[in-house]
């Protein structure tokens, strides 16, 4: 598997920061580790490094905000790609599942949920073609907000993805646990990816 450095948003660097100064986060989730420059992914690690950005702190916010605007009108489907199949939303963006969440409970938040945006909804989720609707459902967060989960584990994004098709953040460790896209069963995809795409569909 073809190994990143992760660089997160100017945001994601700020809302940490404020994090760890306050020595609390809403479940635990806050994890990042903050540097002054970008280092090199040290090998069978994959961490995340949270890097501050020359991005203006606007626009940084506005980026933020898209990522984690509530989706009104949702869909998990499914894409078969480099690693297989995987779960997708109704934009086709990858999604994710946190190793440190636990059964129907996410525990990212803060600067955590600003580099993963959690997949909130307004509405009821759809089940796409190979998805298995009894595996769908939603879940609270502490905030209140509805957020999509499939086998009981909470879904996300990654800011990190720019664009349909992106797996920019699979298998990294980030906030305390590791991140992997999910197959249409309700597993973690672990493997590495069949061809030398970049890990896209």
């Amino acid at each position: 598997m073809r190994r990143h450095t992760r660089t997160v948003t100017a945001l994601a660097s700020a809302l940490l920061l404020a994090t760890a100064a306050a020595g609390c986060s809403d479940n635990g989730g806050d994890h990042g580790s903050a540097s002054g420059s970008d280092r090199a992914e040290q090998p069978n690690n994959h961490e995340v490094d949270v890097v501050p950005a020359a991005s203006s702190s606007a626009s940084a916010s506005a980026s933020a905000s898209s990522s984690a605007s509530a989706s009104s009108s949702p869909k998990v489907d499914v894409k078969n790609g480099s690693f297989g199949k995987m779960l997708v939303d109704e934009k086709g963006r990858s999604l994710y599942q946190f190793d440190k969440d636990t059964t129907n409970k996410s525990m990212c938040s803060g600067s955590c949920a600003t580099a993963w945006p959690p997949f909130i909804v307004t509405s009821k989720p759809v089940a796409g073609s190979g998805i298995k609707a009894n595996l769908l459902k939603t879940i609270k967060r502490s905030d209140g907000s509805e957020q999509v989960a499939y086998n009981g584990r909470p879904l996300y994004r990654f800011e990190g993805d720019k664009k349909p098709g992106d797996i920019n953040g699979q298998d990294i460790n980030a906030f305390g646990a590791k991140w992997f896209i999910m197959n249409p069963d309700g597993k973690k995809v672990t493997t590495a990816p069949q061809n030398n795409n970049g890990g896209g569909y």
